[in-house]
């Protein structure tokens, strides 16, 4: 994920089946469709790797799409889903992906997750054909979780606490090379708090300089904000439930610098999760709970493009739209993903279990 990392030229949103789906998502009821106007739907596409779990996944536009999974598996596609090439970084079979920010069709970056040396960041500039790894972490005290980027050149990571506070990476060459921030700038975190690699969306970003990170584990799920690209920050607490290792904001969505929305909830399957959504209409410093929630555990979210109001949220029990900013979510699909990403182009699209990737189509 790279937060509203995308420049197309206008004439680039066009519709499109996409588009229309999308279309018909933000003003169509669900009980208005009809056989001559579909409900948008989750069109699956074959990655060929059904043994993978996909939690890292860059959407580019509805042709290109980048995915980052488990045994050190990155795969493309530039023709919408129809092949999928494995553009996997050698030595990696090892390793857990769990984010990728893509560019554009050559230009990718992917982290991998873990403590100590498993946490690394590799670069591509030639679609995956070479990579060069640019960080490795060598503190066994740190596990990274997350990265987003403001732009092709600014981007930070995130690590779990270290010595009690999270600690952030930052990049201002297009993550070929990284630095550690100062800590000072950090509030400290409560006992327990750390970020969840589900969907590489517990830290993203909004125009030049603002990020948000999410939280879980501790007695209260939070929210942080950063105003200057991660030098400092302050926290909130959300509506979302904490108070266990399992629970809490598992990741984020902003459409600006103010409307945010917060997903999340109990990723274990035997355990409900109630008010498993939040809303903020200030730039985090305030959280109010969905009025209606997601029915279950969501780990990816992501605003529809060119929508003021509308969303998706997805998790291993289905995802959910909202089409009123995120007050109430309705079902949409009872597949299973765990992250989801939009593009300007009018194009969605959500990764998981099993190889699962697709399109949003109608």
């Amino acid at each position: 994920m790279t937060g509203r990392r995308h420049r197309q030229p206008a004439g680039a949103v066009a519709a499109g089946v996409c588009g229309v789906a999308l279309a018909a998502l933000t003003v169509v009821p669900a009980q208005a469709h009809t056989p001559e106007h579909r409900a948008p739907h989750w069109a699956l596409k074959d990655s060929g790797a059904p043994q993978t779990r996909f939690r890292g996944l860059a959407a580019v536009n509805r042709d290109t799409a980048w995915l980052a999974g488990t045994g050190g598996t990155v795969l493309r596609t530039t023709d919408g889903g129809a092949s999928w090439r494995n553009v996997s970084p050698p030595g990696a079979a090892d390793l857990q992906f769990r984010d990728v920010a893509a560019f554009d069709a050559r230009r990718a970056v992917v982290l991998a997750i873990g403590e100590g040396e498993a946490s690394r960041v590799y670069r591509t500039d030639d679609g995956g054909a070479t990579w060069t790894e640019s960080f490795r972490n060598t503190d066994q005290k740190a596990f990274y979780d997350c990265m987003a980027f403001f732009d092709r050149r600014h981007g930070l990571a995130m690590s779990d606490p270290v010595d009690g506070r999270f600690r952030m990476l930052s990049t201002a060459d297009g993550g070929r090379t990284w630095r550690v921030l100062p800590g000072d700038g950090m509030p400290a975190a409560l006992d327990g708090e750390a970020g969840f690699a589900a969907s590489g969306q517990c830290l993203v970003t909004s125009g030049p300089k603002d990020a948000w990170l999410a939280t879980g584990g501790g007695a209260r799920a939070r929210v942080l904000h950063s105003a200057d690209r991660g030098l400092t920050w302050t926290a909130t607490d959300t509506p979302v439930p904490a108070g266990d290792p399992a629970r809490g904001v598992f990741a984020l969505a902003f459409r600006d610098h103010a409307h945010g929305l917060a997903v999340g909830g109990d990723y274990r399957a035997d355990q409900p999760s109630p008010r498993a959504a939040a809303v903020t209409r200030d730039g985090g410093r305030t959280w109010q709970p969905a009025a209606t929630p997601p029915p279950a555990y969501r780990s990816g979210a992501a605003w529809l493009p060119h929508s003021r109001t509308a969303a998706l949220a997805v998790g291993p029990t289905g995802t959910d739209v909202t089409t009123d900013g995120g007050r109430t979510w309705k079902s949409l699909d009872t597949g299973s993903y765990d992250t989801v990403d939009c593009t300007p182009d009018l194009s969605c699209w959500a990764a998981g279990e099993q190889g699962r990737v697709a399109r949003l189509e109608n």
